[in-house]
């Protein structure tokens, strides 16, 4: 063929300069040619579920919670999710193979509203947040006595994560036989925070203080965090037997636990409730942190701290603080408001 002439098969002989528009081949789209829309199916078949653990891009599922036909599904995220976070505890629409039979693959369609998130940042200065679980309403803080050494700096932390995420707290004090915690527990006095102590038992838990933690865990979704070695997992395969969730030791030189549990899950007290085991972490970053919603979880502080002129950090060394005036007055407790000063430093 001779591209001057257009000589082909076809012996069509125009001119290079003949031709037009109407001989141009329009190749088909082989995806078909209906125009794009970003409206999405309403998904009115969807089933509801519970995200128990996410493992790269697969997420495991409750479905038919306390339900006839209570199954497991392994499952995916719609392309639209593919920018939105689902982490454990999130309550979820599923669409797709939802039998839970062994191959199947459900999709997960919808992030439904949730009801608090447990969030840290990487450091201090990171205000991107990193969401731990979603829709707990208790967090167990787990602290050795000793073997690692208790960090009152690292519980504050905590505290202010709970806090700020509007969570209850509930301190678990582990291996009180190597060190009366007493002393520890000061730090805390003014936060009426619940406390349960154990000492090392025959499976490395005190079963008196199973019996007592059993039923402030019904009816709750409580999110478990603590220190590397502390014992926490060992206390979740404790409350929930058969979960065989990895231990490990404290090491002898640097006094610091192993990490162990690399992944978070939400398991099903049998006495009742939820508890999502977390990885033990020696850093809690709280840069995302809003610092007016530390004093909303002090009541009986934040009618006093209205009084405050704006601005006010509420720090001891606050000027014309209603809160300090008012513990030199004996109208506040001094331990009580010592303890939202440490929480509020913490953030400096």
């Amino acid at each position: 063929m001779s591209w001057l002439t257009g000589d082909d098969d076809n012996d069509d002989d125009r001119p290079f300069g003949d031709w037009d528009e109407s001989d141009v081949h329009i190749r088909p789209n082989p995806k078909g040619n209906r125009p794009r829309t970003k409206q999405r199916p309403d998904h009115v078949d969807s089933i509801v579920g519970r995200i128990l653990s996410v493992d790269r891009g697969r997420y495991t599922v409750l479905a038919d919670e306390d339900g006839a036909e209570e199954r497991i599904l392994t499952t995916t995220r719609a392309r639209e999710l593919r920018d939105q976070a689902i982490v454990t505890g999130d309550r979820v629409d599923l669409v797709g193979d939802t039998t839970g039979d062994e191959g199947s693959l459900a999709r997960i369609v919808r992030i439904r509203p949730r009801t608090t998130l447990l969030r840290r940042s990487g450091d201090d200065t990171d205000e991107i947040e990193r969401i731990i679980v979603a829709n707990a309403d208790q967090l167990m803080i787990v602290v050795a006595a000793a073997d690692p050494e208790p960090r009152a700096r690292l519980v504050d932390r905590y505290l202010v994560a709970a806090y700020d995420a509007g969570i209850a707290p509930l301190m678990v004090i582990t291996k009180t036989d190597l060190q009366d915690p007493t002393e520890f527990l000061a730090n805390f006095a003014g936060l009426d925070i619940p406390v349960i102590r154990s000492a090392q038992g025959a499976q490395g838990i005190d079963t008196r203080a199973l019996d007592e933690l059993a039923p402030a865990l019904a009816g709750h979704t409580t999110v478990a965090v603590g220190h590397s070695g502390v014992g926490k997992s060992t206390l979740v395969n404790a409350l929930v037997p058969g979960t065989d969730r990895a231990v490990g030791v404290v090491n002898a030189v640097t006094g610091r636990g192993r990490h162990t549990s690399s992944s978070t899950v939400s398991l099903r007290v049998p006495t009742g409730g939820w508890i999502i085991d977390t990885p033990g972490v020696r850093s809690f970053g709280l840069g995302h942190v809003n610092t007016d919603n530390i004093l909303k979880s002090f009541s009986d502080l934040l009618e006093v701290a209205a009084d405050c002129p704006r601005g006010c950090t509420h720090l001891p060394d606050a000027p014309d603080c209603a809160l300090n005036e008012a513990v030199a007055e004996g109208r506040l407790p001094a331990e009580r408001v010592d303890s939202l000063q440490r929480l509020l430093a913490s953030l400096r």
